[in-house]
């Protein structure tokens, strides 16, 4: 937990110096990665198919710069491995599907 906290605010940070670039990533390739990593432990604290948790009215993802410090918390403490392309990947998905930041 204690790493969760301090990813999210050196990410968080980080973030909002630079929001992720969207339009740079692959959202075919970020799908195939969260349902390869992502979608099992979603599933199992939200039900479902585990896409509720960007759905939710209580989310804690408001704008680019808070989804890619999401995604990298989640990768350091899940331990997926991504490169940052990857997480730009993921991101470009989610905001795609779910966020619709510009």
């Amino acid at each position: 937990m204690k790493n969760l906290i301090m990813a999210l605010a050196v990410f968080g940070i980080a973030g909002t110096v630079a929001a992720a670039p969207f339009d740079k990533g692959d959202p075919k390739v970020g799908k195939a990665l969260l349902d390869k990593s992502c979608i099992n432990c979603h599933a199992a604290k939200f039900g479902g198919d585990g896409s509720s948790i960007y759905t939710r009215p209580n989310r804690i993802v408001h704008n680019p710069a808070q989804l890619s410090a999401r995604i990298t918390a989640c990768n350091v403490n899940t331990g997926t491995g991504w490169f940052p392309e990857e997480e730009t990947d993921v991101a470009a998905y989610l905001n795609q599907k779910y966020y619709k930041f510009k």
